[in-house]
């Protein structure tokens, strides 16, 4: 049977993971699909006693991340406000729970009042990172449904911006009109390579080519892989030069996904940019980890 000093916890929209930890030490993980996004503030105690009750002895401390701490989440955790660490253990959240074997510590998020921004569990990953590359001065980009351009110097986050890249690429392959074009394709990496070349020549292209790829299916017969190859360059690349100013003349780590990851490493050295390519899996277990560390020492 397996008894954790202490849990980590990474609950986002869609998905809950947990590790049972022995300090640094990963025992077991699990994983469910009962996301922030599928409950009910009085939910979350039952699914995490479904995924992980087994594992609890006498008030197991289990340390949680993500959109758990969430305004529609378990219970609201605080924003920090940059410049500031990526976190601070000791002003975690501890929601009311009924099993007195839990207790709960929900980490905070971070914000930025002008212009405003806030995030929540990217801040445990770039935690991670920290505590594996402690030196590290320039810009992190966290690419996913909403990718994070985030300011990194002295240990410290000192400024963000988040681009809606990933939920505009859902939305327009699944509601637009290109739905009838792309739907669940997958993009075709060479149409992808060529128009994010085409797009960092002309940055109009971002919005004048969005219809032309509906056009070019009817008309010449544009695969749906070809096409969502495409939108995803398009889209790419107009973040990419909007966030010129974050990422221009400094170092930039892309953590995240390695497909993902890759497409916006690939497009920033494209444009000129000292960009290198970071596995973000392991990172927010090693950030939980960190806090962990710290906030178990206190008590």
């Amino acid at each position: 049977m397996v008894r954790p000093d202490w849990i980590a916890v990474d609950w986002g929209t869609s998905r809950l993971r947990a590790w049972a930890m022995a300090g640094g030490q990963v025992l077991e993980a699990r994983a469910s699909d009962k996301g922030m996004g599928a409950l009910t503030p009085d939910g979350f105690e039952p699914a995490l006693l479904e995924l992980a009750g087994d594992w609890l002895g006498r008030a197991t401390p289990v340390i949680a991340c993500g959109m758990v701490g969430a305004r529609t989440g378990w219970a609201e955790a605080e924003y920090r406000a940059v410049p500031c660490t990526p976190l601070d253990p000791l002003r975690a959240t501890r929601p009311p729970v009924r099993d007195a074997r839990l207790d709960v510590h929900i980490l905070p998020g971070l914000m930025q009042s002008d212009p405003p921004d806030v995030m929540r569990g990217e801040e445990t990953q770039i935690a991670g990172f920290l505590a594996e590359t402690p030196d590290f001065a320039g810009t992190l980009c966290l690419p996913g449904t909403h990718c994070k351009w985030v300011r990194v110097e002295g240990g410290r986050v000192t400024a963000f911006r988040t681009f809606m890249t990933g939920e505009l690429y859902a939305l327009l392959s699944r509601q637009s009109v290109l739905r009838l074009t792309i739907g669940e394709a997958a993009p075709d990496a060479a149409a992808f390579h060529r128009t994010l070349a085409e797009v960092t020549a002309d940055p109009g292209l971002a919005q004048a080519g969005l219809f032309p790829l509906r056009a070019a299916a009817l008309l010449d017969g544009l695969s749906p892989e070809a096409a969502a190859g495409r939108l995803s360059a398009l889209l790419i690349g107009a973040e990419i030069a909007a966030a010129r100013p974050l990422w221009q003349g400094t170092r930039v780590a892309v953590i995240g996904a390695e497909g993902l990851a890759g497409l916006y490493a690939g497009a920033l050295t494209q444009r000129g940019a000292d960009a290198y390519q970071k596995d973000g899996s392991a990172l927010v277990l090693t950030g939980l980890t960190t806090a962990a560390a710290a906030l178990l020492r206190t008590e």
